[in-house]
């Protein structure tokens, strides 16, 4: 049996701080499926991964912010195609700090959005390096907080 590389995407972690001062990320629905997912897609030519995250963000959930230039990790999943394929994928994620959300966007009516807590995102996500990213974002944030404190 033959396997191919995994197709790369790159995905944003979009997060805000929330009045309590916890974090809280952003999860929107796959169109196909309506599990929950981060906004993330297919490379867009020559533009850096980072803004094509961002890029994807803004298309799927409206969102606009500060984008990180480094990765914070990735993860894989098998992606469905329409003719019932399923391609494996890495998915590249960045974090994207919201500084707006705006009333009208590509893909605005054709997902579900919710803030939630990082642990709560954890568990509603699928794929178990993507949990591993929202642990991860949330003890840095419990370790700025430290810091700050």
């Amino acid at each position: 049996m033959f396997r191919r590389p995994p197709k790369q995407q790159f995905g944003a972690i979009c997060y805000r701080q929330a009045t309590n001062g916890a974090i809280e990320v952003l999860l929107i629905t796959s169109r196909d499926t309506g599990r929950w997912v981060i906004p993330k897609g297919w490379p867009m030519g020559p533009k850096k991964s980072h803004l094509v995250a961002e890029r994807e963000a803004y298309e799927e959930a409206g969102v606009k912010g500060k984008i990180s230039k480094d990765s914070i990790g990735s993860y894989f999943y098998m992606k469905g195609m329409p003719d019932g394929l399923k391609i494996p994928c890495e998915v590249k994620v960045y974090l994207l700090d919201v500084r707006q959300m705006l009333e009208d966007y590509p893909e605005k009516g054709s997902r579900t959005m919710e803030w939630v807590s990082c642990a709560e995102a954890a568990e509603r996500v699928r794929e178990p390096q993507l949990k591993r990213l929202f642990h991860l974002v949330a003890l840095s944030n419990q370790r700025n907080a430290a810091n700050a404190g």
